[in-house]
């Protein structure tokens, strides 16, 4: 009886009709009790199965379940309905953050993640993720769409504790740093994509979401008695805003724009012709995304296993483009709630009970939480940040203690006060100034009266600034003594990954942050493992139309080749590299104008 909901589902994705409430509580209905049968006569015994799904720049708002009119996500509200909700659950404003922290329990400045490109987006390897304490626990474990946390050894993701890894490089499909297989693609770099299955650059056919979600269900039907850990990590409705047509022609613009513009939501009178058409290719993205989601959920219930599988959901910051956001403040980057709140979803039939859970809580918590369930320590070496939501998830602690959070985010190491914001039980402190600012500057919001911080009142609380302001300060100093928050380098030469890419992604320096630009100059920082010899491969934007050098400097080791020739690709045959962490950098040189690379490819000889 627990697979009905799902054949209703397929059927309501071919004919393309939304559920009304009603129909939503009578399948809810049934989803619980059939829920609960099978959690008594079905359940494995021992340690239960996890599925951690999350999205890429999904809002708030995008859901019907948080009063938007306009979009179609049957599935997710049916989810969220039959689920325990963290209704104030917090990442950070940007996705490689909010995945760092995701996978540690830890701050992402903790784990040297501090941005998502410019050299800042790989964690350290020695960090303990998620992956790394189940699979010790007798997990099998595997990851599938966006990782953002390291492309190259030690930093990849069947380095980090998944035995399958079907990933796409960089920050995005059809990013600098994901060149090869789809940013030569342009605007159709969605469909067929190139991934990396555990290192193996493997074609797939078939929409990104779509591709993901096969991955994933071939690996839970795969399973046998042992437990499983899953994450199927979205990489849409990030840009490009690629989509089926089939999902785009379920929005129309002409009918969307009465409901595109609800009472609530400070951004929704400024939406431009441009931002309707950007909500039509992300509300069509994410009803896709609800389709698959409704296919893992019908994989789980016809295996059996739906009374023992933990299933959450929950996305990785606001959304990017101007939009509804259920009446939350901003959005994607910004420390207002509208860039940092996101929904938040445990599903676990038999185990917790459907409800709101007002507890202030956020992704640092999700790993000490799934540890707490699975009844496992945290490695003293990394100690998290985060705590067990168990009791909040199981009811048996409904009251908000003072919690404290802190939320960051700008391009580069953290600076104080750019862009920051520190909570302490219902009050929220806002900065963005620089290290210089006055009490008087900052902001001060009471987010238990005012969720969508309209009421500044900093004015008429200056002790409680003062004192925020301390906290933060205090927390400030300590997190940027952290042990990981230094120097990622990437490694060649060694016998786990050869070639290696120095990718867009990966480069630093305050020019190469125009990391679209072939005037984008940046270098990279290498550990080479092995004296020897060296084939690179330079890769340009864009064929070198005009005369001049080519150079690639690692360290001390300069060379340089004459290059007349309109191609995008210049090949320096056996290089010999010296043993050790330096610097390496190429570029393009023809009378005064420097022309930076999109990689470099590092070969041993």
């Amino acid at each position: 009886m627990h697979g009905v909901f799902f054949y209703l589902q397929q059927i309501k994705a071919l004919l393309r009709i939304s559920f009304k409430p009603y129909c939503l509580l009578f399948l809810s209905v049934l989803i619980v009790l059939t829920g609960c049968r099978e959690s008594e006569t079905k359940k494995q015994k021992g340690l239960p199965n996890i599925i951690l799904l999350i999205t890429d720049d999904q809002g708030y708002g995008d859901l019907g379940f948080h009063g938007n009119t306009v979009i179609q996500t049957p599935t997710l509200d049916s989810l969220a309905f039959n689920s325990t909700r963290l209704t104030h659950f917090y990442v950070s404003p940007v996705c490689a953050p909010t995945r760092s922290s995701l996978m540690t329990g830890r701050y992402s400045l903790r784990t040297g993640v501090f941005d998502t490109y410019n050299g800042g987006a790989i964690m350290s390897d020695q960090e303990t993720t998620i992956a790394e304490y189940l699979k010790q626990a007798g997990y099998r474990t595997g990851i599938f769409g966006k990782w953002h946390l390291g492309d190259t050894y030690p930093y990849r993701p069947q380095d980090q504790g998944f035995d399958i890894s079907w990933v796409h490089a960089g920050g995005g499909i059809g990013q600098p740093g994901d060149y090869y297989e789809n940013f030569v693609k342009g605007d159709s770099s969605y469909f067929n994509p190139v991934l990396e299955f555990n290192g193996i650059k493997t074609e797939t056919h078939g929409y990104c979401s779509d591709v993901f979600t096969d991955l994933a269900i071939e690996f839970i039907q795969e399973n046998g008695e042992t437990p499983f850990f899953a994450y199927i990590s979205y990489n849409a409705p990030h840009t490009p805003l690629q989509v089926p047509e089939d999902y785009l022609q379920l929005y129309d613009t002409v009918n969307m724009l009465p409901d595109l513009f609800p009472s609530s939501g400070s951004d929704m009178a400024h939406m431009t012709d441009r931002d309707i058409e950007s909500a039509r290719k992300v509300y069509a993205m994410v009803t896709n995304i609800d389709d698959n989601i409704s296919r893992i959920w019908k994989t789980v219930a016809d295996k059996g296993i739906a009374g023992n599988t933990l299933i959450i959901f929950i996305t990785d910051n606001g959304p990017q483009q101007r939009r509804y956001n259920g009446g939350l403040r901003n959005r994607k980057g910004s420390v207002y709630e509208g860039g940092i709140r996101v929904p938040s979803f445990w599903h676990w039939p038999g185990t917790l009970d459907p409800g709101d859970r007002e507890f202030i809580s956020a992704h640092i918590d999700v790993l000490p939480t799934l540890l707490d369930i699975c009844g496992l320590q945290v490695n003293t070496r990394n100690p998290v940040d985060g705590i067990s939501l168990l009791p909040v998830l199981k009811g048996e602690n409904g009251d908000n203690i003072k919690r404290e959070l802190a939320h960051y985010w700008h391009r580069g190491y953290l600076e104080p006060y750019h862009n920051i914001a520190y909570r302490s039980g219902t009050y929220k402190l806002v900065a963005h100034g620089d290290y210089m600012m006055k009490n008087s500057d900052f902001e001060l919001y009471d987010i238990l009266s005012d969720p969508n911080e309209e009421m500044d009142i900093s004015n008429s609380s200056a002790i409680l600034v003062d004192s925020l302001r301390n906290d933060f300060d205090h927390w400030y100093g300590e997190i940027m003594e952290s042990d990981h928050l230094n120097i990622q380098p990437i490694h060649i030469g060694t016998n786990f990954q050869d070639p290696v890419t120095l990718g867009r992604n990966d480069t630093k320096g305050a020019s190469a942050k125009q990391w679209m630009s072939d005037s984008g100059m940046g270098y990279w920082d290498v550990m080479v493992h092995e004296s020897g010899l060296y084939d690179i491969e330079v890769r340009f934007f864009k064929p070198v139309e005009v005369p001049g050098t080519t150079s690639i400097r690692f360290g001390t080791v300069q060379r340089t080749v004459a290059t007349n020739i309109q191609d995008n690709l210049i090949i320096f045959k056996g290089v010999e590299l010296k043993e050790g962490p330096c610097i390496a950098e190429a570029w393009h040189q023809y009378r005064g104008k420097i022309y930076a690379p999109i990689l470099m490819e590092v070969s041993k000889k």
